[in-house]
């Protein structure tokens, strides 16, 4: 029978949960929604850029990290800076944009807004100068006046994106506008916020900055840019940039204003707001509030997250009807900063007994052991050390020799850390995790949380989507080696699965393979795909880019190898139905008929198989040595330890823990190999020879 709390301690379902709402994520647009006393700031700032018409052209860079409050402090400016009549503004979402895109919607964003006059004035001109080199008629003038300000702009793009020569009037052109159009005012001035800069392609900033420096850096124009400066500096986004480049960098901002970090009082009214908003403000105490404030790092967007976040599991997930809130928020903490050991908490963790929170606990207080000094007559007794019979269980549990003596401490520590998560030596040194973990653990009942959680509710997958129903078989036209799996079982794709047998018809050639075999030689000149290079450190992916969203994987055959396929049914799912063909094998056997049959572009193993807790590595290895497989391979386990890192590497396979990281590989190696396989552009036909040039010989011409 399952624990019960704590008699009169208050649950979810004894506090009762109402009527619970979402808290919106948006900018705060005006001063009535301004909690964190954003618009003192804001109303100071649209006074200075107002006062400073005279210093145009200026850029101000908003300065500040995630979630800080970049967009509602631009928006209440925006909102300021509105009220004044010889001011106008516009909002430009640098994120909307990609590329070169990003300059011609920056530019006519900006010239939009000048009246309809000055833009006709500035085609006729452009028109009048055209027909003046070609020596025909100007019809342009007759042609704008049906036009409205959008259409002028158009046609003033138009005519700017005819060649470099048109471009180099550009400038000079769009600051001739902007004298016309202060003038029909005086003190005119034109505010131009563009939001999300650091979020971008290191394409797209460099065409917002080429657009901000080179075309619109005219007389009475001020750009206010919302951005993470550290973000863009030489060792973030822009880190690959020339010297050039880096100094064309350091022009674009005249001056920044860093966001502050609100104090504590703000944020706790910020966290009683968002509570209020929520309908959950009878669930937090004082000591949660304060726990949602210290734990958030004073984080706006992070608080509104972990609300709702809060919110969600109190509505949807019948697991926390037993337990107290603060078991909620500590829960959601963890998860939300310490993802990784959150997964492994949650899953199959690969830790002695399954629990890696127990391994987690007896590791610090044997590594706090090994690395402190013995006090003269011995250690005390303490819950933070550990005695000499638990440091030599815990080492053998790991098939190692507990240190002696004393003054082998730190190399018996080294190897037993080699075999345990990546993330346990910085998490033994992170205050912040340490104790955000012992207070989850002195929560109520905790130990029946950790096994419900563990065992008895289910964990949403990142970034794979949740479990689908069961693909529906169909049939498809085109039939080819790729219908079945050399057992007979049937590939399942999207949208169609397959039933047919395996033998290809006499027309259908076997497809060729795609990896590298062993002597295999990539053309000269040929990209080469990505997992030909060796394995870079861990953490080197992009995972800030966005997930597809169409067939990414398409015709991406992918061998699978799990005694427990079971356990990646949302992977399995979310692959195919990005295009991928898989083939599910359960152990070495299964493995070789499929690899002996087919041809695979990737293949995805666990580790641990039965009771050989490196089968995974041993197979990989064979079917490399004997030139079974020589393509890219990916261990995916909940539990990745430098040993186990180091034998991935050895064999240029990589190793991941995460769906995320899964699927970012697989669409990486997707476009690596359809630019392998996209034929050679042919070369250009030979100009016909002069009739008095000799031919050339084959010695002279260039090497191929």
């Amino acid at each position: 029978m399952a624990a019960q709390p704590p008699s009169g301690t208050p649950t979810f379902a004894s506090l009762g949960a109402g009527t619970l709402a979402l808290v919106n994520d948006e900018p705060v647009a005006a001063p009535g929604d301004d909690i964190l006393g954003t618009g003192l700031a804001a109303a100071q700032l649209a006074r200075l850029l107002h006062a400073s018409r005279a210093s145009t052209p200026f850029t101000l860079a908003v300065d500040a990290g995630w979630g800080m409050g970049k967009s509602s402090l631009m928006r209440l400016v925006d909102a300021r800076l509105q009220a004044e009549p010889d001011v106008e503004t516009v909002w430009y979402n640098a994120w909307t944009s990609t590329g070169a895109d990003a300059l011609e919607g920056l530019v006519k964003s900006v010239l939009v807004r000048f009246e309809r006059r000055t833009l006709k004035r500035a085609l006729a001109r452009i028109s009048r100068a055209r027909a003046v080199t070609r020596g025909v008629r100007a019809v342009t003038t007759a042609l704008g006046g049906a036009l409205g300000a959008a259409g002028l702009v158009d046609e003033l793009w138009t005519s700017w994106d005819a060649g470099p020569e048109a471009r180099n009037g550009m400038r000079e052109e769009i600051d001739r506008m902007a004298r016309e159009w202060a003038e029909n005012r005086p003190r005119r001035l034109l505010v131009v916020f563009i939001d999300d800069l650091d979020r971008c392609s290191e394409e797209t900033v460099l065409a917002v900055c080429e657009a901000l420096k080179v075309y619109l850096d005219v007389p009475g124009l001020v750009f206010v840019v919302g951005c993470d400066r550290s973000a863009l500096g030489p060792s973030g986004l822009l880190r690959d940039l020339s010297p050039a480049g880096s100094a064309f960098m350091e022009k674009i901002f005249q001056t920044s204003y860093r966001i502050p970090v609100a104090d504590n009082d703000g944020v706790g009214r910020y966290v009683e707001w968002c509570a209020r908003s929520a309908g959950i403000e009878g669930m937090l105490d004082g000591a949660l509030k304060k726990l949602l404030v210290e734990r958030s790092g004073r984080n706006p967007r992070r608080i509104k997250r972990l609300v709702n976040g809060f919110v969600l599991e109190a509505t949807l997930n019948p697991v926390w009807s037993g337990f107290r809130p603060e078991a909620v928020i500590r829960t959601l903490l963890l998860q939300y900063f310490y993802p990784e050991f959150y997964r492994m908490m949650t899953g199959a963790s690969g830790a002695p007994g399954g629990d890696v929170v127990q391994e987690f606990m007896t590791y610090r207080r044997v590594r706090r052991t090994l690395l402190s000094p013995v006090p003269p007559g011995g250690r005390v007794s303490s819950p933070e050390f550990a005695s000499d019979e638990e440091v030599g269980a815990f080492f053998e549990e790991y098939e190692l020799s507990a240190p002696e003596p004393r003054g082998e401490s730190e190399h018996g520590l080294e190897q037993m850390e080699r075999r345990l998560p990546v993330g346990f030596p910085e998490h033994a040194d992170d205050q912040g995790f340490t104790s955000l973990l012992g207070e989850l653990l002195r929560v109520p009942d905790a130990q029946r949380l950790l096994v419900l959680l563990r065992e008895g509710a289910p964990v949403p997958v990142e970034g794979m989507g949740q479990a689908q129903p069961p693909v529906v078989a169909g049939r498809d036209a085109a039939v080819d080696p790729w219908d079945t799996s050399a057992g007979g079982a049937p590939y399942e794709t999207t949208p169609y699965d397959y039933q047919e047998s395996f033998a290809a018809p006499p027309s259908r050639p076997a497809p060729q393979r795609a990896h590298p075999q062993p002597g295999y030689a990539y053309p000269q000149g040929r990209p080469q795909p990505a997992f030909a290079s060796p394995l870079p450190p861990r953490g080197d992916l992009d995972l800030g880019r966005p997930l597809p969203s169409s067939l990414a994987l398409e015709g991406l055959r992918i061998l699978w190898v799990d005694d427990h396929p079971e356990n990646n049914e949302a992977h399995v799912r979310r692959l195919r139905s990005l295009g991928a063909r898989i083939a599910l094998a359960h152990d070495r056997g299964e493995a070789g008929r499929e690899l002996a049959a087919l041809p695979f572009d990737l293949l995805i193993s666990d580790i641990t198989r039965g009771g050989e807790q490196s089968a995974g590595l041993d197979d990989l290895r064979a079917w490399r040595t004997s030139g079974t497989y020589g393509g890219p391979a990916v261990f995916l386990s909940s539990r990745v330890t430098p040993e186990r890192e180091e034998g991935a590497r050895e064999l240029n396979a990589r190793i991941f823990n995460s769906g995320d990281a899964l699927l970012r590989y697989a669409m990486e190696l997707a476009a690596s190999l359809s630019a392998l396989r996209a034929p050679e552009p042919s070369a250009p036909a030979p100009a016909a020879a002069e009739p008095s040039a000799p031919a050339p010989r084959s010695s002279d011409a260039p090497p191929g």
